[in-house]
């Protein structure tokens, strides 16, 4: 998955589309996992690095993860998985 090139992500979670105008929130942990999409991380290493990280297991991070990047493509800020 990939984060639209356009899209601007500032290190306190406000996100910006120059596209449509629109702007949105997120907390830390959504704008840490942002930007590791951005970074090109697979689902793998964000899970990984959650992990390690966060006091979660491996299916918390996975399901998070998937209802986190639902919610994205739903503002149109990713592009759509195939």
């Amino acid at each position: 998955m990939q984060i639209n090139k356009n899209i601007a992500i500032s290190d306190s979670g406000f996100l910006f589309n120059p596209a449509t105008g629109e702007s949105y929130n997120v907390n830390a942990t959504g704008t840490e996992l942002l930007n590791l999409i951005k970074e090109g991380k697979s689902l793998a290493e964000i899970i990984s690095i959650f992990t390690e990280k966060y006091d979660v297991n491996n299916s918390t991070v996975e399901k998070d993860y998937q209802d986190f990047v639902d919610i994205i493509e739903q503002f149109n800020l990713a592009e759509k998985r195939k």
